[in-house]
């Protein structure tokens, strides 16, 4: 699944996302956030290498219940989830390729081992 650049328009459930299959980026922030702003690229880079991997971007703010079930503070926090369980964390990325590595961390054995 390729980058998604706009916020999804209902925010899912935790127990939805805790159903999605596979390798999924779930992406908390806001549109008019400078951080996450700037941080689009760097995303958009690492996911061009992960076809695989669904992204799941979602607007945060105060009182939202699904970004406070992940503890989230500061924005863009890209959780990555293996079949909906956290499997690696990043918040305010500086580059693609501490993303790529974080989506590569969800990869499962026998893919990272080929």
């Amino acid at each position: 699944m390729p980058y998604t650049a706009q916020h999804l328009a209902q925010t899912p459930s935790r127990a939805d996302i805790e159903h999605l299959p596979g390798t999924t980026l779930l992406e908390f922030g806001t549109p008019w956030c400078g951080h996450c702003q700037g941080a689009q690229p760097l995303i958009a880079q690492a996911l061009q290498q992960h076809s695989d991997v669904a992204h799941v971007k979602v607007e945060d703010g105060k009182g939202q219940p699904l970004g406070r079930s992940y503890s989230v503070r500061l924005w863009p926090t890209l959780v990555v989830l293996q079949h909906g369980q956290e499997v690696a964390r990043l918040v305010r990325p500086a580059n693609a390729a501490s993303i790529t590595q974080a989506l590569q961390s969800a990869a499962p054995a026998t893919s990272r081992d080929a």
